[in-house]
C-alpha cells in the first residue's frame, strides 16, 4: 500500500457508474420454464453492476480507493474550516429544502469529487460551524482532533458494540473508560455502566432502572405480589428540580408513568432545587399514599449551569428509598477540571450517574454514558436472546454489552474518548472546560456592567442568561412586555444575519437570551462583539418600531 504522501487525492477509476440504470432496479423479465432464469444480457448486465458496486466495499484490495477517498473529505472539510469566516450563513429552511429536493437521487454522481462539490451546496455551505468563536447559543462543542482520529478509525473497522464476537478489544476499551468514569465520580468497586447515544437515553436507561427497581419493592408486600406492572405504576413519583431537564418528564412518559407522576421541586435564587422544599414535597406525596420512586438532581442545569445541593439531596432520597440519580450530562466535564472538580464531589452518594462526554469533554456526537453504584442494577436491562446473547453466554462469563444497554446495535464511540485521553490526557481536557468557565465570568461581569443588558443570574458554569432592555429617553427601562418582543426577534435576526448565533429561553415567564460558553479559543472580546452586535440589533429593532 502506497504512503499517504505519495498517494493521488483523485478518485481510482469508478465502474459501477457506467453500467448503473437511471433510476431504480427493475424486475427483469422472467424466462419460460422454472420463473427464475435471467437471459445472458440481462445476467450480465447484473453481474457488471454487481462487480462495479464491490468496488466501493472497504476491504485490502479497495484500501487505496478508501485512503483517497477519505482524503478528499478531509481536505474539503478542511479547506471550508480555513475560509469559514463566521458560525452560519443565514439560509432558511425553504431555500435549502428547495436545494436538496431537487437532487435527483436515483442518478449518480460520476465519482467522490463531485458528491463533495454538490455537498458543498447542500450542507458544507450552510452547516452551523461550532468551533467559530461567535457561535454562543447551545451545548455543542468543539471537537478536539484525537476524537476525530477515533471517529475515522470507529466508522471504518465498524465494530458493534451489543456482542463480544461482534467487538472483542473495542467491548475491553469501553469497560475500562467505563471504569475510569466511574472513579472518577467515586461510585465504588461494584460500579459499573454502559455507553449511550446521549443524555436523553442515559436518563431514559436510569428511570427505567428505577421504576423496576421500585416495582421490585412493591412486590414484596403481599397483597401486590401478584399484580402485572401497570397496575403497581400508579403511585410512583419521579422529583426534579424545575429547572432540570425536560428528558425527566418525556421518560417518564415513556416508561408508563405519565407526565404528571414528575414533582417540580421549586429552586433557591440561584437555581438549585431547594432541599426544604424537596423535603416537605416527599412527605406530602407520602401522605398521600404516593411512593417516591426517584429523585433526580442535576449537575449543570441547561440554562444556569446549576449544580444542585448533592449530598443534601441524597440524604433525602435514603431517607425515604427514592433511587438517587444525578444528571450531569453538561456538568460532568467537571470530573476532569483541575479547579472546579469539587462541585461533583456529591455524585458518590448517587445510585446512577449521567455524563454527556460530547458537551464538556469535547467528543463528536454522539458519546455519552450511564453510570450505576452498583452493577446488579443492570439485570434491570437484560433480556436474553438466543441468537445473540444466550443465558448460557451470561453463565459462561461471556461479555455481551447489549446485557447492559436498552440498545443493541451500537457504534463503538468510547473509542473517540480513549484516544482523547491517550493523546491528550485528561487535565488537558479539563483545562478547555476550565478556560470555558472563566470566560463565562469575565463575561457575566461585562454584563453586569452594561447599563441597557440585565443578567438573569450570575454565571454558574458556562451559560448566562440575559437580556437586552435598555433604558428608554425618559429615564426608564423598556417594559416586561416590550422586552419579551424584542429580544426572541433579536436572536432570529442575529441567526439570519449569519454573525452569530445565541440561544434564547424562558425564565419566570420571561424570554431572555443566552450564551453558552464552549470554546476555549474564544475571548472577551470575542463575545464583547456579539454583546455590541445584539445591542445594535436591539436599538434597530426599536427605531423601527417606533417609525411604524
Amino acid at each position: 500500500m502506497p504512503r499517504l504522501d505519495e498517494l493521488d487525492v483523485e478518485d481510482p477509476p469508478n465502474t459501477q457508474e457506467a453500467t448503473r440504470p437511471n433510476g431504480p432496479c427493475q424486475e427483469l423479465p422472467e424466462r419460460a420454464g422454472t420463473g427464475q432464469e435471467r437471459t445472458g444480457k440481462d445476467f450480465g448486465s447484473r453481474v457488471e453492476l454487481a462487480l462495479g458496486a464491490s468496488n466501493h466495499l472497504l476491504n485490502a484490495r479497495n484500501s487505496p480507493r478508501y485512503v483517497a477517498q477519505v482524503l478528499q473529505a478531509v481536505t474539503a472539510v478542511a479547506t471550508k474550516l480555513e475560509r469559514t469566516t463566521r458560525p452560519f450563513t443565514g439560509v432558511g429552511p425553504s431555500e435549502m429544502e428547495a436545494r436538496i429536493g431537487a437532487v435527483d437521487l436515483e442518478t449518480p454522481l460520476p465519482d467522490t469529487a463531485a458528491a463533495l462539490q454538490e455537498l458543498e451546496d447542500v450542507y458544507l455551505r450552510d452547516a452551523v460551524y461550532f468551533h467559530d468563536a461567535k457561535y454562543a447559543a447551545h451545548l455543542n462543542c468543539p471537537v478536539v482532533i484525537p476524537a476525530l482520529v477515533g471517529e475515522a478509525v470507529l466508522s471504518a473497522v465498524n465494530s458493534s458494540m451489543d456482542t463480544w464476537d461482534q467487538s472483542a478489544g473495542a467491548t475491553m476499551i469501553e469497560r475500562r473508560l467505563i471504569d475510569w468514569t466511574a472513579e472518577r465520580l467515586g461510585l465504588g468497586i461494584d460500579s459499573d455502566g454502559i455507553f449511550t447515544s446521549g443524555g436523553s437515553q442515559s436518563n431514559l436507561q436510569a428511570l427505567l432502572i428505577a421504576r423496576n427497581h421500585a416495582v421490585a419493592g412493591l412486590r414484596q408486600d403481599p397483597a401486590r405480589t401478584g399484580l402485572r406492572l401497570p397496575a403497581l405504576l400508579d403511585t410512583l413519583r419521579i422529583f426534579t428540580s424545575e429547572d432540570s431537564h425536560f428528558s425527566i418528564q418525556k421518560s417518564s412518559s415513556m416508561l408508563g408513568l405519565g407526565f404528571d407522576a414528575v414533582i417540580s421541586v421549586p429552586c433557591t435564587p440561584d437555581h438549585r432545587m431547594d432541599p426544604a422544599a424537596l423535603a416537605e414535597a416527599m412527605a406530602e406525596a407520602r401522605r398521600a399514599g404516593l411512593t417516591p420512586m426517584a429523585v433526580v438532581a442535576t449537575a449543570g442545569t441547561t440554562d444556569f449551569g446549576a449544580v444542585d445541593p448533592l449530598a443534601e439531596i441524597a440524604a433525602l432520597a435514603r431517607a425515604y428509598g427514592a433511587w438517587f440519580h444525578v444528571d450531569a450530562a453538561y456538568g460532568g466535564g467537571l470530573l476532569v477540571s483541575c479547579r472546579y472538580r469539587h462541585l461533583l464531589d456529591g455524585t458518590r452518594l448517587a445510585d446512577s450517574v449521567t455524563v454527556d462526554f460530547h458537551k464538556t469533554f469535547f467528543q463528536p456526537v454522539s458519546s455519552s454514558a450511564l453510570l450505576v453504584r452498583e452493577r446488579a442494577v443492570l439485570r434491570h436491562i437484560t433480556y436474553y436472546a438466543d441468537y445473540l446473547n444466550p443465558q448460557s453466554a451470561a453463565l459462561a462469563a461471556i461479555p455481551n454489552q447489549v446485557d447492559k444497554s436498552i440498545q443493541t446495535t451500537r457504534r463503538f464511540d468510547a473509542l473517540k474518548l480513549w484516544l482523547t485521553l491517550r493523546i491528550m490526557g485528561a487535565d488537558a481536557i479539563g483545562a478547555l472546560f476550565d478556560e470555558a468557565i472563566d470566560l463565562a465570568a469575565r463575561v457575566g461581569a461585562r454584563l453586569e456592567a452594561e447599563h441597557d443588558f440585565e443578567l438573569a443570574a450570575p454565571p454558574q458554569l458556562s451559560t448566562l442568561v440575559f437580556r437586552y432592555r435598555p433604558r428608554l429617553d425618559g429615564g426608564g427601562r423598556l417594559s416586561e412586555d416590550d422586552a419579551d418582543v424584542l429580544n426572541p426577534a433579536i436572536r432570529a435576526a442575529v441567526f439570519t444575519s449569519g454573525e452569530a448565533v445565541v440561544a434564547g429561553t424562558v425564565v419566570g415567564g420571561r424570554h431572555y437570551l443566552k450564551f453558552t460558553l464552549l470554546n476555549a479559543e474564544a475571548t472577551l472580546e470575542d463575545i464583547s462583539g456579539i454583546i455590541n452586535l445584539l445591542r445594535r440589533t436591539g436599538a434597530g429593532l426599536l427605531r423601527r418600531e417606533v417609525a411604524a
